[in-house]
């Protein structure tokens, strides 16, 4: 594993992290992982198991069986809940949330960490979430922590959810951010936080495409 080239994007929500590990992973034809979404899935099949979210016994059990899969076609990446589709269902803003307070149990984490390490297979793995380079691949040739203020990244949501034709409040987006935001960093296990040595790049007044060149150009040199 130590040969295989690994580039972690961690960030808070709505930092444009996963898109740009998304285009890194088509264009190097590396693999793909998005960590975050394993979260809101294993979020998603409590709800579907009727699981509360408060017990940890039952998260941690459900969270070692967890049927997830996913597709990362040309166009968009496909997230497979026990065979079923569920890529739009666990994109809302409750959704995260959701996910948000599964991860951060301890032993939730400690279930899914081998899991998301699988994921690293020649030529190379692209991924993204909140703790990729600090704890899940510490040794990644690659680190980068990409943010924006919650109110661009607020903004960023709205116009997501609004293609995908979910309502939402825009000012409740910025409060559920920041209220994401703040309990993420402060949680005891895997804090969000730049890995040490990280690129960090502030996309706030950044476009896509000039994100993912300074990325592009950071992974050059493998």
């Amino acid at each position: 594993m130590a040969d295989i080239p690994v580039l972690t994007i961690d960030g808070p929500s709505g930092s444009g992290k996963g898109t740009i590990a998304q285009l890194i992973a088509r264009n190097f034809g590396w693999h793909y992982l998005d960590s975050g979404a394993i979260y809101r899935v294993l979020a998603q099949a409590a709800l579907k198991h009727q699981i509360d979210l408060a017990d940890e016994k039952a998260l941690t059990a459900l969270a070692e069986t967890l049927d997830v899969r996913f597709e990362l076609n040309d166009d968009d990446l496909k997230v497979l809940l026990e065979g079923e589709d569920v890529s739009l269902l666990i994109r809302s803003e409750q959704a995260g949330n959701a996910a948000s307070k599964v991860a951060a149990i301890p032993s939730v984490r400690t279930a899914l960490l081998q899991r998301q390490r699988d994921f690293c297979h020649a030529p190379g793995l692209a991924t993204d979430g909140r703790d990729m380079g600090t704890v899940v691949f510490p040794d990644a040739q690659f680190k980068v922590f990409l943010t924006a203020s919650a109110e661009e990244r607020a903004q960023r949501r709205y116009k997501q959810l609004k293609q995908k034709g979910i309502e939402s409040n825009l000012s409740d987006l910025v409060a559920e951010i920041s209220e994401r935001d703040r309990r993420d960093s402060e949680r005891e296990v895997a804090p969000l936080r730049p890995a040490e040595g990280a690129l960090i790049l502030d996309s706030t007044a950044l476009g896509i495409d000039a994100v993912y060149e300074k990325v592009r150009a950071y992974c050059t040199d493998f």
